[in-house]
């Protein structure tokens, strides 16, 4: 069955949909193959606009950089280069076949084919070996993928258990196919990855956390995160999160259910605007109550928080997350239970935290915490937010200092001590007044000062 005109007319009047036009329009004009593939075809058949554009040709790497000399080869080895064009960026891929040889961590050479029925064949799913041809209009789809689309069917093209063992990661990509479709899974294919579950273990933690963030961010993370319980690969990939189910929390503050079912209900609320990294937080900020529950006249959590700063610390560190991006999540999470002492707070406090660059963040896992809680008060949550905007408004943001403690030491020859910070002090002043506006100025004066 055709794309509908409808579709494919406002497609094409996009800056995007012309430009992946034009790239297919070139490798076509130099004799090549070229579809478009995979996601953008997918939601072009659910009467939905892409927001990328992939592209499946017959063309060989080196071939493919001749017509664009300018783009990305740095995958070239794997037959993929990233062109740019304007504010848009297409992945081409050659197309290729599954070598037999593989360790589940990823296949162990890559094999080009001429063929575009064998790149189908090595595709993961069948709502994912969907391609289109934006010249002729033809839609090639030789596993059945668009009518499992629209039964919003998960199917491993092939043999499941011999896809999964190919590339582990394919469990992982099956349950966010499966989240952002809010769809089902074929019964082989849910019987395969309940029994191959333990397999996901010989995944280096990058490419765990690489297609986690990637449910994070797209619909329905906590349909997602459900099924990655009870397919039991949450054993292997977060054992931490798997201990909050049946956790019970004190109904008087959280009626929607168990640490389990607040946080999903947190993951339920994510707006679209929020970042990555309060994701991530959010999913585990509650991770120490499992550790911490007590019944003290009532459930208790004391220190929860620090707690789940550690949990998180630990977690994100076997999954070889970058340091900083470490840093300011357990950051973030250590810090969620601060909503009710900002108000007694002394001004220059209030500056600590207020201008802190991770405290923007805090306060989205501050609301999203209130919203994932049945009932949800917001009313401490808006209090907070009055009270920093009306502190940012009597108290503009200082401006960075332009030398440090050890350059003032060095310029005027001192040590450590309260000379230091009033040398600062007295420099912030004039930067703040408009006498310093840059280092060379900012030493000048301080030199003057030495005098």
């Amino acid at each position: 069955m055709p794309l509908s005109k409808e579709i494919i007319g406002t497609t094409l009047e996009t800056a995007k949909g012309e430009r992946g036009y034009k790239v297919v329009e070139r490798l076509t004009d130099a004799g090549h193959e070229a579809w478009w593939v995979g996601g953008a075809v997918r939601d072009m058949l659910q009467e939905r606009v892409p927001t990328d554009i992939d592209i499946a040709t017959s063309a060989l790497p080196e071939q493919m950089l001749v017509l664009f000399p300018r783009a990305n080869g740095a995958a070239a080895a794997l037959g993929s280069i990233r062109v740019s064009l304007g504010h848009d960026t297409f992945e081409l891929t050659t197309f290729r076949e599954d070598d037999e040889a593989s360790d589940g961590r990823h296949p162990e050479s890559v094999a080009f084919t001429p063929d575009r029925s064998k790149d189908a064949l090595r595709r993961d799913f069948t709502v994912n070996a969907l391609y289109w041809h934006p010249i002729s209009r033809e839609l090639f789809d030789p596993s059945g993928g668009e009518a499992d689309l629209h039964e919003k069917l998960v199917r491993f093209v092939g043999d499941p258990a011999v896809r999964i063992k190919h590339d582990t990661l394919r469990m992982l990509r099956a349950v966010r196919v499966r989240a952002t479709l809010n769809g089902q899974y074929h019964p082989e294919t849910y019987r395969a990855l309940q029994e191959l579950a333990p397999t996901i273990e010989i995944l280096s933690g990058s490419r765990m956390l690489g297609e986690l963030e990637k449910i994070l961010m797209r619909p329905n993370p906590d349909r997602a995160f459900e099924d990655l319980w009870e397919l039991r690969l949450l054993d292997y990939i977060l054992p931490e999160l798997r201990k909050c189910k049946g956790i019970p929390q004190p109904k008087d503050y959280h009626r929607e259910g168990d640490v389990w079912e607040h946080t999903m209900q947190c993951l339920r609320s994510f707006r679209d605007d929020d970042p990555l990294d309060v994701r991530l937080a959010a999913l585990f900020h509650d991770s120490g109550k499992a550790e911490t529950f007590s019944l003290k006249g009532r459930i208790r959590f004391d220190r929860h928080a620090t707690v789940s700063a550690g949990i998180v610390e630990t977690a994100l560190g076997r999954l070889q997350c970058p340091g900083k991006r470490m840093e300011k999540i357990v950051w973030i999470v250590k810090h969620h239970m601060m909503m009710g002492t900002f108000f007694g707070m002394p001004e220059e406090r209030k500056a600590h935290w207020y201008f802190h660059p991770w405290f923007g963040d805090l306060l989205r896992l501050f609301w999203l915490d209130v919203a994932g809680t049945t009932p949800a008060d917001f009313s401490l949550y808006d209090r907070i937010a009055h009270d920093v905007e009306k502190f940012l408004d009597a108290h503009p943001k200082p401006a960075k200092p332009l030398l440090t403690g050890e350059e003032v030491m060095a310029i005027l020859g001192i040590q450590p001590g309260a000379e230091v910070g009033e040398a600062l002090q007295k420099l912030h002043e004039a930067q703040g007044k408009g006498k310093v506006t840059g280092k060379q100025e900012a030493r000048t004066f301080l030199k003057r000062m030495k005098r």
